[in-house]
């Protein structure tokens, strides 16, 4: 029987205690420990979004209803008797496809759910904000950029070693490897591996989205909801016009006039162009309407020039890379993994997967949220 997050227990009461509130245990259906961040609720605009002054869509939960917080993996997923789940010491789950991860998450019971693109977004956003940059496992066990850095292998073979599988146990580097620099923090979000991110997809360059309600006036996160349809032919995808003016008005059926898409090269109207594997920042836009605009960057699908120290045209350095093949249905995995090196990042982003893609290097991350 599932527990709710209001019964007390030791293991709660500990994970609680040590982290001063900022970290907790959640138990599923077969009554699994699972441990995740709290993040409280904040807008778009605290985080750099200027102009988009209702709660950031992360906060959206199973009834569309902004929530006070979101409860975010503290680990990379394991899949535990049929069911993914937030745990520390392990090897993360892998070599499973977008379905199957999401079927696992949804096991945990009502609530829980593979973290989507919108709260990769909001961390993402958060820690630029803040002047937090987490390092990771992104070269073969050690941080690229700081390889004194390190986590334990779960190969057991010694970091650094390019050979075997260079995966991390889950939460085994350093304090810096954590979003907000801290044994508070969400571990392991730069490299060790790529995380599906459900809730958005491009289907031949379009950029799309899941919407459970089509009369919202606000992009929300209702890729946490447990019975929404996911699969390539949902009528839930939907599309971003991008002469919008305002964020109420942008959403559209796919296939309309004006919808954004990606592009790797040209300077077509309402397009996103960037080639693939090359860095995030360094994304043109050719989309006019202002509302499209905010949406976007709030869901972290171009960057947010005032959060670059540049801007789009001349952006900072940051090397988060970016990948992309335009033809056929794409689903997002979000912040690199063991062997991408500079690339990794909290805004590294490939939309050149198919669903039914599994590697050794592609896991999932499970939350809740009422």
């Amino acid at each position: 029987m599932s527990l709710t997050i209001s019964v007390p227990d030791s293991l709660r009461m500990s994970i609680e205690a040590a982290s001063g509130g900022a970290q907790t245990v959640l138990y599923s259906t077969l009554g699994q420990p699972t441990f995740m961040d709290i993040i409280p609720q904040f807008t778009g605009a605290a985080v750099g979004v200027t102009g988009y002054t209702d709660p950031h869509p992360m906060f959206y939960g199973q009834d569309g209803t902004a929530k006070s917080e979101y409860f975010f993996g503290t680990y990379p997923g394991v899949v535990k008797n049929g069911e993914l789940l937030s745990l520390p010491g392990q090897d993360p789950a892998n070599t499973l496809n977008h379905d199957q991860f999401v079927a696992y998450a949804r096991a945990c019971g009502a609530g829980h759910h593979v973290i989507p693109n919108a709260c990769y977004a909001g961390i993402a956003l958060w820690c630029r904000m803040n002047s937090f940059a987490p390092r990771g496992n992104t070269n073969w066990g050690v941080a690229h950029d700081a390889t004194w850095e390190s986590g334990r292998r779960g190969d057991g073979l010694a970091p650094g070693t390019a050979s075997g599988t260079g995966r991390t146990l889950t939460g085994s580097g350093p304090v810096s490897w954590r979003h907000n620099n801290a044994s508070t923090g969400i571990a392991d979000l730069v490299g060790n591996v790529w995380e599906w991110s459900p809730g958005m997809r491009i289907n031949a360059g379009e950029i799309q989205v899941l919407r459970n309600d089509a009369a919202s006036t606000v992009p929300k996160n209702d890729g946490v909801i447990n019975t929404i349809d996911m699969s390539a032919g949902s009528s839930k995808w939907w599309a971003i016009d991008g002469t919008a003016a305002t964020v109420a008005a942008c959403f559209v059926a796919p296939g309309s006039a004006n919808t954004v898409k990606y592009a790797t090269s040209g300077s077509a109207a309402q397009t996103l162009v960037l080639g693939s594997g090359a860095a995030f920042e360094g994304m043109a836009s050719y989309v006019t309407g202002a509302g499209a605009l905010m949406t976007l960057k709030v869901l972290g699908l171009m960057p947010v020039a005032s959060l670059l120290g540049g801007t789009i045209a001349t952006p900072a350095a940051n090397s988060d890379g970016f990948w992309i093949d335009v033809t056929g249905e794409r689903l997002p995995i979000r912040l690199g993994s063991w062997h991408n090196g500079a690339t990794a990042g909290l805004s590294a982003l490939a939309l050149n997967n198919g669903r039914s893609n599994a590697y050794d290097d592609i896991g999932a991350r499970p939350g809740f949220v009422r």
